[in-house]
This record gives C-alpha cells, structure tokens and sequence, in this order.
C-alpha cells in the first residue's frame, strides 16, 4: 500500500480514482473544492469531469450519469445542497444503478459561509444514507465504501466531511487507481424515472422498505461500532468521535456512528448496558436525538440538556471540558489559553489591485452614502469593508433582494454587486424577475472571468472547461439584453473616468440599469504574466490628505504623514487617477 501526506480533500478524490469513477461534477464551494480541483487535473482522465453552472445542474447530471451504470460523485458545500435539494430529494425515490455520491462539505464554526447547516438532516429528510469520516484516512476508505452502498440500495449515498476533514493533512494509505472502464447506458423504464404521482406512491413505498436492512447493513460493514467497556458510555460521530478517542478514559464504553440511518435496535441494546451517556457531536444533536429516543431511564448528555454546544467548530480542548462538565473526566488536559493583548485586528481584505475595490469606490462616489447595496456571495462580499455592502443571504440574492428593495422603498436608490460565476449561478433569474416586473434599480455585474474565492475555478463566463479545453464564453452583455434590461454596459473598473461616467448615466435612467465591470482577477492576471509596473508616491507633492489610504487598498500605507506604496502594488494605477495632489505615478515617471 503506498502512502502520502494529503488534505483530506486530495486523499478522497484518490479515493474517486480507486473506485474507478466514471462522472465527476460540482460547483466550487469552500471547503469542498479542491475534490474537483484533484480530479479534473488528472491526465487523461477515464471519466466525464466538470464544474456545472450550480450545485443543481451539478446532481442532475451526475444523476444522470448513474443511472446509465457509471459511479458518479457530485461535490458542494453544506449551502449548496441547498440549491440542489429539489432533485435530491426526488433521486431517492428514482434511485441509481451506478454507484452515486453527493459530496456535501459542512463548515461547523462558518469558516467561509453564511450558516452552520447540518446535512446529515438532509440525508434523514430524503431517507438516504449518510457516510461521516471522522478523520482523513477515514475520508478515503469511506468513499468505495459509499459507491458499494450506493449500488447494494440502488440510493445516493450522502458523503459529509466538515472543514477539519477537508482541509487537514495526514498520513493516507492508498490503494491502487482503478479506470472506468464501464459504457453508460441508459435503460428506459418510465415506472422508476417518471415521477408522475402514480409512480412517485409506489416509489416511496419502496424507498421506506429499504430503510431497516440499510441500518443493519451499516452496522455490519463496520461504520457504525461499538466497544462496550464499564457502564458509562460516550457516543460520538465525525471529528468528535476522533477527539473522543484521544481522551476517552480506561472503563468507559465508546460507541462510534459513522453512518446514517442509525439502527434503533442496535443503538438502543447498547444504551441501556448503561448507566450514563454523553453524546459528542458537531452542530445539530442528530445522533442525541436517536439516543434519546432508545434510551430509556438512562440520563443523557449532550446539547439538549447544555453540557455540549450547539454552535461552532470542536476541537480537543472543548471536547474535554465538555467530558468533564459531565462527569466523564476529572480534569481537563488542556490548559485554558490567555489573548495576546493589544492585536491589532486583521479582517480579510481584498487583494492589492482588485478591481472590485475600484467599482465600490466609484460606486460610492457616484451613489453616496444614502444608497441601499446589497451584495452577493464571493470575494466581493468583503465591499463589507468599504461600506458597500449592505446584505448578503445567498447566491445570486443580490439582485431579488435588491428589487424587492426597490418595490418597498422608495426613499433610498439600490445599487447591487453581484461576481461573474453567481450571476449565472442563480443571478440571471433575479435580472429577468426585476426587469419584469418592473423594478428600479442599478446592477453591477463584478466580473473578474473567474470564480475567485473558492480557488480560481473556470466558469461559463471564462472560455475554459474544467479540463482546460476552449469553450465558447457567455456574453453577460447579450444574457442581461436577452433579460429585457434597454441599459447594459460594460467599462473597465481601472479606468476611473469611465466607471463614474457609466455610473452616473444609469443613475438617471429609471428601469434596470445592467453595468459590466470587467477586468481580469488580479492573482489571475500575476499567474499569467500579465506586467503594469509598480507605482510610486512622490513624497514632494504628497499632502498627506489620506485619499489614496482610504480607497483601502493594502499596497497603500501612510509613513510619516505621507503616503507610500509597498511591494504588494500590481500596477492598477487607480491610486494614481484619484490622487488630488497627483503625486502617484508610475516608477520611472514624474
């Protein structure tokens, strides 16, 4: 068996590889994508891999796909499976012939996201199984193992590793690439595909009767264990189950669950050898619930009754105090840590030469203070920072929130931001509904020809699939004209002049106003070689007013009273064209 030191998202798409994968999609979402990344960068792949337009484009396809035969994996975030909800929960009742598995990574503690949704509730909701790795090793071992399920049911199987899973590094034993060498083909039965309501009443009757002997099978595979050692017990699941082990004293039982659905018979023989039980989990009390409900007379510990909670990330030292709030230890292990003093704070920041900085500055200047902006999700949620955003709920929300806006206030004009990648994620619906309906309102597409925040991926805005093959790249300005919007233009955010000219234009005109702000990403643009020249502060002309420090950019510092530009500058020169004593120009030129 070989061995590698690998992120766990790069030890479960091996995983993909050794089960000879034949579909691969998804849509770039914080911490799941580099699953994909892994995948698409193969050489001469034996399978289909691509980056859909959104999580539910993605699962129909894969969907598809498995129902020819082939073994597909989908891949998002926790949110994600939120856009893609609608057919998961119908592909339950139509079921797979492949093997087919939706990857679903949570974020506990929203390190990169807007909630701390639990998708083990999703895979209760639409009764399929749920695999859920407690470590890196395990991320990789489980992934045959949800393909072999997956094709034993005929069911998805749901796939959750969380944040600490995806983006933690460790020693993997890999077993060998195994090729596709299946033909998909799809075999028509209307009865199983057509969820007409005739059919959907005999579906779901099937799909219940699959659920107790998937319990017991995922017992008998080992993903759900138990080890009874004296009579109080610990029951935990994913990384808590890992922390757990790290602590557990001599004399107490240990129940890991891997794997849902949890069977009741099984879990409830076990609590009641007890006389206490303590339950670790991460988020929602999912697998406390179910031991409450077999338990008995047997107390139980856990979020419910707030010895564990609800909120955020575990780690050992919180898994441990937990355990000795409920009597589990005697003393926590780890020593409780004092703040450094005096930090200074550090909140994300967009990037030196960040063309999104140039449009929220102009947009600002032109719009004021007493305008509404609301924004979407992507690098440019951080506008936060420069007072131009005013809310975000999800992709592509920017733009129904903001005419919703438009139709109940009318005391404030609303200016929306909304990237590349989410415009045709959920945005170019929310453009059609405003314009038909009649609202007020401007929007400023942030198109920077990337999906910038979750890792560079392509999009159907970029001219490049997945795989790097040249594909033909939508025209936002023909899809906004398509939409209805009369005032569609598109200028360069670096040239200042330009943007406010726009801007102002659309602020006189009633309607939906579209403005393309186009221009390369800037990490993009360094990666391909793309050279501007630094600029320079000339300190004898500077007069200290502050304007360029406060556009915000981060290759901009103040020393002495003067301005001066660091090695971070990338040569945007907006600095340049709105400096009021004109000491910024390029090195070399006066």
């Amino acid at each position: 068996m070989e061995r590698q030191y690998l992120l766990g998202n790069e030890a479960i798409a091996h995983a993909c590889l050794e089960s000879g994968i034949g579909f691969v999609s998804g849509y770039p979402g914080t911490p799941s994508s580099e699953v994909v990344d892994v995948l698409r960068a193969q050489k001469d792949p034996a399978y289909h891999v691509e980056w859909s337009v959104n999580e539910k484009v993605a699962l129909e396809n894969a969907l598809a796909a498995a129902w020819c035969g082939l073994r597909a994996i989908c891949t998002m975030k926790h949110v994600g499976l939120n856009v893609a909800a609608d057919p998961l929960m119908t592909s339950a009742y139509t079921g797979v012939t492949g093997g087919f598995v939706i990857l679903s990574a949570d974020d506990p503690f929203a390190h990169s996201s807007q909630n701390e949704q639990d998708t083990r509730y999703y895979a209760h909701f639409a009764r399929l199984p749920c695999l859920d790795p407690a470590g890196v090793q395990e991320a990789h071992d489980m992934i045959p193992a949800a393909f072999a399920i997956s094709e034993e049911f005929s069911l998805p199987v749901l796939f959750r590793p969380t944040t600490r899973i995806c983006h933690s590094k460790g020693d993997v034993g890999l077993g060998a690439v195994v090729p596709n060498t299946r033909k998909g083909e799809f075999h028509k039965d209307p009865r199983q595909y057509v969820v007409i309501p005739a059919h959907t009443r005999v579906l779901h009757k099937k799909l219940n009767e699959k659920q107790p002997a998937l319990k017991k099978r995922l017992v008998e595979l080992g993903l759900n264990h138990a080890t009874v050692a004296g009579k109080t017990a610990v029951i935990a699941s994913g990384i808590g189950a890992s922390y757990v082990q790290e602590l557990l004293p001599a004399g107490v039982s240990f129940m890991k669950i891997g794997a849902y659905p949890i069977d009741e018979e099984w879990l409830g023989e076990f609590a009641k050898k007890h006389e206490k039980i303590l339950v670790i989990e991460e988020l929602a009390p999912v697998v406390e619930e179910a031991v409450r409900q077999v338990a008995g007379c047997v107390p139980v510990f856990g979020k419910i009754n707030g010895y564990a909670p609800y909120e955020g990330e575990l780690n050992p030292a919180i898994v441990a105090a937990v355990m000795v709030k409920a009597g589990f230890l005697k003393e926590n292990p780890f020593a409780a840590k004092e703040a450094v003093p005096n930090l200074p704070p550090r909140p994300p920041i967009l990037c030196a030469g960040c063309h999104h900085r140039a449009a929220f500055y102009a947009m600002k200047k032109v719009f004021k203070e007493s305008a509404v902006y609301p924004s979407d999700i992507g690098c440019y949620t951080l506008g936060l920072q420069l007072g131009a955003v005013d809310t975000t709920i999800c992709m592509g929300a920017s733009i129904t929130v903001g005419s919703g806006l438009a139709h109940a206030d009318a005391t404030h004009e609303v200016v929306c931001t909304i990237g590349d990648s989410t415009f045709l994620h959920t945005g170019v619906q929310g453009l059609m509904n405003a314009v038909y309906n009649g609202a007020n309102m401007t929007v400023v597409i942030l198109d920077n020809r990337i999906t910038a925040m979750t890792g560079h991926q392509p999009n159907p805005n970029t001219g490049l699939t997945a795989t790097g093959v040249e594909t033909p790249p939508v025209s936002l300005d023909a899809l906004c004209r398509a939409c209805g919007a009369t005032f569609v233009e598109t200028v360069d955010p670096y040239d200042m002049t330009g943007m406010l000219r726009v801007l102002e234009a659309a602020k006189a005109k009633k309607g939906v106003k579209v403005i393309i702000a186009k221009q390369m990403c800037v990490i993009v643009a360094r990666r391909a070689g793309v050279k501007r020249g630094r600029y320079a502060v000339n300190t004898d002309l500077c007069t200290g007013c502050g304007t360029c420090v406060r556009f915000g950019c981060p290759a901009i510092e103040f020393v002495d009273e003067k301005a001066r530009i660091n090695d971070l500058c990338s040569g945007c020169a907006v600095c340049a064209r709105i400096c009021p004593a004109g000491a910024i120009a390029r090195e070399g030129r006066k």
